[in-house]
């Protein structure tokens, strides 16, 4: 039970922290940056768990809150990308 509250909160925090660092006006809710935010937080805790494996999945060390905040990121792009973010860029 804590670690799923525990993977809200570091995934809202994540979320926040990935539109701060993606330049540009995202038209994001706060729902979605929650989501892409926890995708980001487990996607960074794999990942960081094949490089460290005394961690589990949902652990987050250094490594993996670096990578998460990076798929996050990515994510987000993905999500604006989707949504027609950039309606004037190609035409």
């Amino acid at each position: 039970m804590f670690q799923i509250l525990g993977l809200i909160v570091v995934g809202l925090i994540i979320g926040a922290l990935a539109r701060l660092i993606k330049p540009g006006r995202q038209n994001l809710s706060v729902v979605a940056t929650l989501v892409l935010g926890v995708v980001g937080a487990i996607i960074g805790g794999l990942i960081g768990h094949l490089f460290n494996k005394n961690t589990g999945i949902f652990e987050l060390n250094f490594i993996g809150f670096v990578i998460a905040v990076i798929a996050a990121v990515l994510l987000i792009g993905v999500a604006e990308g989707v949504s027609g973010g950039r309606r004037g860029a190609i035409r």
